[in-house]
């Protein structure tokens, strides 16, 4: 694009944000046509989540709801939070009682967690998404702002210039974003309301209780002492008149609708909480002998998140101000000064780390004498925990160590695998300044996730027979693959106590440690190839086992039981690393899907008593003999002995309706909303014909190619048929698996090492 287009779509994107100011008489008209407009704090913080929708996500093995607006959608997914679906879920659930007025309005919401968990992404996420839906023609969000010049002598205006200037300069917004509402008598904005909440189609009702914000009221008095002492008759219109008082859209942010008060701001508690007087304006602004609220700065974090949403950060350093805050959620109000109050309508959320926890139950023993019980009455925990999904930390610790913010929404178990698996390049520059592209290796970031996943799960709470290996896989994708069975996570029990998530390694250290192993070098060397560029696997669960004794964050003995844990994570990526290998090796060996596909529909219309479409568009019976090509050539379960004919015998005849038909009704039923067809199953999803389009074994290479040996991969002599095939499977792992030549020579090296011995 040119520069002047980018000019205008700039021009486009404000005007599309902005709306000119109204009179009150027109806002009135707005809400009465969009109630929504008018939502209190809680219902607009809810009504920007609900918006956005929901996905489906497995999580700890169960399918969950998971709300859209915590993916970060208005930003590509900058801020998305990861995982912790159950949490965002009880937030919701929160926001949705404290916004109806169901018993829990008195309270402010706590989210507790280790460090690395996700929360302060959430504020910025709930940021971000506030500024986008707000922007949004359903999301608009509105104050009011002032003009007294017109109304009489200019020393009282508003102003705090010497000279008041007249025109668009004489408006003042309310600094704190009081709702346009609050204008009203309060018997008036009854009436209001409840012709709104009889127009508004939803189950929680559109709430403005509180008054006019100090900074408003004092223009309101002023205005309508001088129209009283005028003899007006009609003061509420005079007062609110268009020449008076505009209502006006904005963008909600930090320090406009959205406050937040981070872990090193300083000052007393009044200060961090409302704002604080500016001694100099009081000589300007004193109102008739009293100090004036225009002459305070309005810039405390309650007054910031008037009118939306309140954030402290960190808590724990702010513990002096959590009791002042008690009687902010079911009041509703907070004082400026003797006799200035503040009507505030906000959500408060609070974060922070385990150790304010230990803060608020220090006097825990004094029981009925606890000081801080009252707080702990108010305060509703919700508690961030580490990731326990594969494929989630393998997504997060991507974005620690790259620029990727998409969210990973996968349409199968194999493309998210295969998210999961695949390399990652990353520039580094060195010391000479040269920028060079390392590579992590296939299974590399698969490898450091699933090991930070396996240190976090509750190793005593295992059913007999898996492993934390066998744990992480079942948590992420529901099910466990062992030959020809699928076990679904539904067929466990894991205790309900487990402490799965609550501790183990955060993805600070992995990302860390990865960041270092790139300016690390490497003792490995090829004449042709850049090996010492590639990490590898076992490069990073080597170094990460290795610093868990000197890294602070742990301590003795979870370093011990972390490093443990590291061996059931190699054997595991090393057993992929030998499928890729195996996989590539056999490549040409392979069966291909369409002859899968006509396997599994001549099965579906010999079991249903159907007939199928030829590429002739005729429709014939199934072929028998096209079934048993199948099942004695490929699968390999049967001989000539289990057919008279091409007819089957009984146990071919089980064996079709256990492991091909019954698959393939598990799927129907899942797609029961739709019209099932057969040619819309993958086959993947059928374990017996997964097996055989995925499998082969090292007798099936010895049988294969009689001359090979593994034991002279590293260096095979030129013309042997070990050499052939080397370069044969080093292209097919680059082409399959999207290795590099080097990661593919390192990996199919490491690999061959491990089998030549067991060969003969």
């Amino acid at each position: 694009m040119t520069a002047e287009e980018y000019i205008d779509r700039a021009d486009d994107t404000l005007d599309r944000t902005y709306e000119e100011p109204m009179p009150l008489s027109a806002y009135v008209e707005s809400v009465l046509e969009q109630p929504e407009l008018a939502s209190h704090a809680a219902k607009y913080l809810l009504d920007a989540i609900e918006e956005a929708g929901t996905r489906t996500v497995i999580e700890e093995g169960e399918e969950k709801e998971r709300y859209r607006f915590f993916d970060d959608p208005h930003n590509d997914g900058e801020h998305a939070i990861l995982g912790n679906t159950e949490v965002l879920n009880g937030l919701v659930d929160d926001l949705r009682s404290i916004a109806a007025g169901r018993g829990k309005d008195e309270k402010i919401i706590w989210l507790e967690g280790p460090t690395a968990t996700g929360k302060s992404e959430l504020k910025r996420c709930l940021i971000n998404g506030l500024r986008e839906y707000s922007k949004t023609p359903e999301g608009r969000r509105y104050t009011v702002e002032w003009n007294v010049a017109a109304a009489g002598s200019a020393d009282a205006g508003l102003t705090y210039a010497d000279n008041p200037v007249e025109d668009e300069d004489d408006w003042y917004e309310s600094p704190v974003q009081v709702h346009p509402l609050a204008v009203f008598p309060e018997e008036v904005r009854e009436e209001l309301l409840a012709e709104l909440n009889e127009r508004l189609d939803d189950h929680v009702d559109v709430h403005v209780e509180g008054k006019l914000d100090p900074f408003s009221r004092e223009a309101y008095d002023y205005l309508e002492e001088q129209y009283r002492r005028e003899g007006v008759e009609d003061l509420f219109s005079a007062v609110t008149g268009p020449e008076h008082l505009r209502v006006k859209n904005f963008v909600v942010d930090v320090g406009q609708g959205i406050g937040v008060l981070h872990s090193e701001d300083e000052g007393s508690p009044k200060e961090r909480l409302v704002g604080s007087w500016m001694h100099g304006m009081l000589r300007e602004l004193d109102s008739r002998g009293r100090k004036n609220p225009q002459a305070f700065s309005y810039d405390g974090v309650l007054s910031q998140g008037n009118g939306l949403l309140t954030v402290v950060e960190d808590a724990a350093q702010h513990a002096d101000l959590l009791q002042k805050l008690l009687n902010v959620p079911d009041e509703g109000h907070v004082k400026l000064d003797k006799g200035i109050g503040m009507d505030i309508d906000t959500q408060l959320i609070i974060i922070s780390n385990p150790d304010l926890e230990a803060r608020l139950n220090q006097h825990a023993d004094r029981e009925g004498q606890d000081p801080l019980k009252a707080l702990k009455r108010r305060l509703d925990k919700r508690e961030f925990s580490y990731l326990t999904n594969l494929s989630l930390e393998a997504e997060l610790l991507r974005r620690e160590l790259t620029n990727e913010t998409a969210v990973w929404q996968a349409d199968s178990w194999d493309e998210m695998e295969s998210w999961i698996q695949e390399p990652l390049t990353v520039q580094v520059r060195d010391s000479s300044a040269a920028v060079s592209d390392m590579e992590l290796a296939p299974h590399t970031v698969e490898a450091a996730a699933l090991y930070a996943v396996a240190s976090r799960l509750d190793g005593q709470a295992i059913p007999a027979g898996l492993d934390l290996v066998d744990k992480a896989l079942l948590f992420d994708r529901g099910y466990l693959q062992e030959g020809d069975e699928r076990i679904d996570v539904e067929d466990f029990e894991f205790a309900d106590d487990a402490d799965d998530g609550e501790g183990g390694i955060p993805v600070t250290f992995t990302r860390d440690v990865v960041a270092d192993l790139l300016h690390e070098e490497r003792d490995r060397h090829h004449p042709d190839l850049p090996v010492e560029d590639v990490i590898m696997p076992r490069d990073v669960l080597n170094e990460m086992a290795e610093r868990l004794d000197t890294a602070p964050v742990f301590s003795p003995g979870e370093a011990a039981e972390f490093e443990e844990r590291v061996v059931p994570v190699k054997n595991h990526v090393f057993a992929e690393q030998e499928s890729d290998v195996l996989d590539a090796v056999m490549r040409d060996k392979r069966v291909d899907v369409e002859t899968v596909e006509e396997y599994i529909e001549h099965v579906y219309a010999w079991e249903s008593d159907e007939q199928i479409e030829n590429e002739r568009g005729e429709y014939v019976d199934p072929d028998p003999l096209t079934m048993k090509v199948f099942e004695v050539e490929h699968l390999g379960r049967f001989t000539e002995a289990n057919y008279d004919g091409n007819d089957p015998d009984e146990a071919v005849r089980q064996f079709r309706t256990d492991k091909i038909i019954t698959a393939l009704n598990r799927h129907a039923w899942r797609q029961r909303d739709d019209e099932f067809r057969v040619a819309d199953v993958n086959p993947k999803e059928i374990p017996v014909i997964e097996t055989v389009l995925g499998s082969h074994d090292w007798d099936d290479v010895k049988r294969t190619y009689e001359d090979f040996d593994p034991r002279q991969w590293d260096d095979p002599p030129s013309g042997t048929e070990t050499a052939d095939l080397k370069a044969k499977t080093v292209r097919n792992m680059q082409d399959m698996f999207d290795y590099s030549e080097a990661s593919a020579e390192l990996t199919s090296r490491h690999v061959m090492s491990q089998v030549s011995y067991r060969w003969d």
